[in-house]
């Protein structure tokens, strides 16, 4: 099992987006995949026709068991998807109330890690789709992923965002004693638009060692395929937004490959 995080402290800039793009071609690419909504306002649930306001059971039963995951937990709580190969661990809204609830409850920072340890046969990839707020469920997010996805919108608000992203990615290193790998990946990019034009530059000046080499542009596909309810590849698999993805996979997936053989060297 792979496991990577999609998270930025700025909201709309493309996490869901990223996720569901990226979990579509992963299995299209013959891959199962687990996809977890730790976002209150579920937009990964809604997405796949689930409401996150009336679900019954969520990624928030797992916060329910003072720090620890129950065995066949997580197992119970996933959900059908339409699309094969891609299953769900949905949202509720309930998820807002955790940081009042476990206030002096040890051990919360390793939910999920402990819940996908349960299903690590399981999944060959899972993507959590993360909340912008910096909390006990971006901090179970980061502890979990062996790979940190950053999506940037190509403007000067979200690079500000960026900013205190790194500093949470680093402060979480720190508490934990561990190195996460990251790439920044430039989101809804307008190459007509001078502040889209100036962001980009920016960000391949500020961090040219974490920054994804390409651009996911400005594309309609994305609204509409939301809309649907189906898989930006499934909608229209030519359209610009999906080859970008689809170059972003095979980037992530030559990273994944090298780490394995330094691993194993």
């Amino acid at each position: 099992m792979r496991i990577w995080a999609v998270a930025n402290q700025k909201g709309g800039v493309g996490k869901t987006t990223s996720v569901v793009s990226l979990s579509g071609l992963l299995a299209q690419r013959g891959k199962r995949v687990l996809v977890v909504d730790l976002d209150p306002h579920g937009s990964l649930t809604s997405w796949f026709g689930y409401d996150p306001d009336t679900i019954a059971h969520s990624v928030f039963d797992l916060f329910q068991h003072q720090g620890t995951v129950p065995e066949g937990l997580p197992a119970q709580l996933i959900a059908d998807t339409s699309h094969p190969g891609v299953f769900l661990l949905p949202a509720s809204t309930a998820l807002a109330t955790l940081e009042r609830k476990m206030v002096g409850v040890g051990g919360m920072g390793l939910i999920m890690s402990r819940a996908l340890a349960q299903l690590w046969d399981d999944f060959d990839y899972v993507l959590l789709d993360n909340t912008p707020s910096l909390g006990v469920l971006m901090v179970n997010a980061l502890a979990a992923a062996q790979h940190l996805v950053i999506p940037v919108q190509t403007e000067f608000l979200a690079i500000k965002g960026l900013e205190r992203m790194l500093h949470t990615l680093q402060m979480v290193m720190r508490s934990q004693k561990n190195e996460l790998p990251y790439t920044i990946v430039p989101t809804m990019y307008d190459r007509r638009t001078q502040a889209s034009v100036k962001s980009l530059n920016l960000l391949r000046k500020t961090y040219p060692d974490n920054l994804w080499r390409f651009a996911v542009p400005v594309d309609t596909k994305f609204r509409d395929s939301s809309e649907k309810g189906v898989f930006p590849s499934v909608l229209d698999a030519n359209t610009h937004g999906v080859r970008a993805y689809s170059h972003l996979l095979d980037d992530l997936l030559a990273q994944t490959e090298a780490v394995k053989g330094q691993q194993n060297g």
